[in-house]
């Protein structure tokens, strides 16, 4: 299973969730501050954070910015606060975070975000090594039950690539099966997806042109 690191400075909600996680599987790593939180992304290199946005020393929203400046943002972060304003996590995602919830958060929303922060970590990590710098850890949209559910038969992001090719060949591959991905995603949506990439409409169409991305299917779908 995975590696988690908690970090919340109330020692109820760390255990509370390290209990759970750890009936699920998980490993799981407690911080209860910030410096410990960068000593335990040092040491363990989790595959998912569960950060709270309020703390004493250094705030989780100022954590996360320093992670994201850094290059330390390597793994899925999900925010949790029971005071945070709609503001406050709107700037999280835009940092970087996968997520947000409310505290108290139920079982079911907890183990819902845990599940597909993973799943979303595991697409990045499958990409080549040359390429996972290209990936996006793409926010979700902001809402108490958090990241949309990765689709199991979706599209080719998911699939491997062949690391015996010349890396402009993969490189190709893969944005390809991102694109499809996203188009597959948003039902075709030209708009949300240039949202989604952060490309302009006018640049996103030629790398779609270029790339071979069959756009009459996803109008297909769209329809």
């Amino acid at each position: 299973m995975a590696n988690i690191l908690v970090v919340d400075d109330e020692h109820g909600i760390r255990e509370l969730l390290s209990e759970i996680l750890n009936d699920e599987g998980h490993t799981v790593e407690l911080a209860e501050n910030a410096a410990q939180a960068r000593a335990a992304r040092l040491r363990e290199r989790p595959d998912l954070v569960l950060l709270d946005i309020w703390m004493p020393d250094t705030d989780g929203v100022t954590l996360l910015k320093e992670w994201s400046t850094t290059g330390a943002l390597t793994m899925p972060v999900i925010m949790m606060s029971g005071h945070a304003t709609i503001d406050t996590a709107v700037e999280a995602t835009k940092i970087g975070a996968l997520a947000f919830l409310e505290k108290p958060v139920t079982l079911q929303k907890l183990l819902k975000a845990v599940e597909q922060g993973l799943a979303r970590g595991a697409v990045r990590k499958a990409a080549p090594a040359a390429l996972q710098s290209a990936i996006p850890l793409e926010p979700a949209a902001l809402a108490i039950s958090p990241v949309a559910e990765p689709q199991e038969t979706g599209p080719q992001a998911y699939q491997d690539f062949g690391l015996d090719k010349p890396l402009r060949e993969a490189r190709d591959e893969f944005e390809k099966a991102y694109f499809e991905y996203h188009l597959a995603k948003e039902n075709g949506s030209m708009t949300r997806v240039a949202e989604k990439t952060g490309l302009e409409r006018t640049h996103l169409y030629r790398k779609l042109k270029q790339l071979g991305v069959d756009l009459t299917r996803s109008k297909r779908n769209n329809a």
